[in-house]
């Protein structure tokens, strides 16, 4: 166990989480994604929720500029509570969203550096978040 890390993220979340680069992306997929068939590296966290992973995540990567955060769209593009809760785990605002079909949602997680599958049941449970530049505090630049 370490201190000051949240306890959802494991050996293994960390090892991939900090071989990221600035714009690298982790997707967090809900339970009914197809996680191994479009993902290179697939971490499960069952009995976990996308948005508890995401903020968890979030608690050691800032966000990359804009877009930081791309969600599935749904087919009739209403915004669900789970995505609500999806942006507010990853500390963006809804301006800040970016909405992608569900086929091309599935082709950015192609290209993502670690895909964590949840135990999440609700539809469109799905982010796709990108780390920006880690700064040391007080130095500036960008979060």
């Amino acid at each position: 166990m370490l201190q000051g890390v949240h306890p959802l993220l494991t050996g293994a979340v960390l090892l991939h989480l900090d071989a990221m680069g600035h714009s690298d992306s982790v997707a967090v997929v809900d339970a009914h994604f197809p996680a191994a068939r479009v993902g290179r590296v697939v971490i499960d966290m069952p009995g976990t929720t996308s948005p508890h992973v995401l903020a968890a995540i979030r608690s050691v990567l800032p966000p990359d500029d804009t877009p930081a955060l791309d969600l599935m769209a749904t087919a009739d593009a209403t915004v669900l509570p789970v995505q609500e809760e999806l942006a507010q785990a990853a500390g963006v605002t809804h301006a800040e969203v970016r909405y992608v079909d569900r086929l091309g949602f599935y082709e950015l997680v192609e290209g993502a550096q670690l895909v964590v599958r949840t135990g999440e049941t609700r539809v469109y449970g799905n982010a796709l978040f990108r780390k920006g530049l880690v700064t040391p505090a007080g130095a500036g630049g960008a979060q």
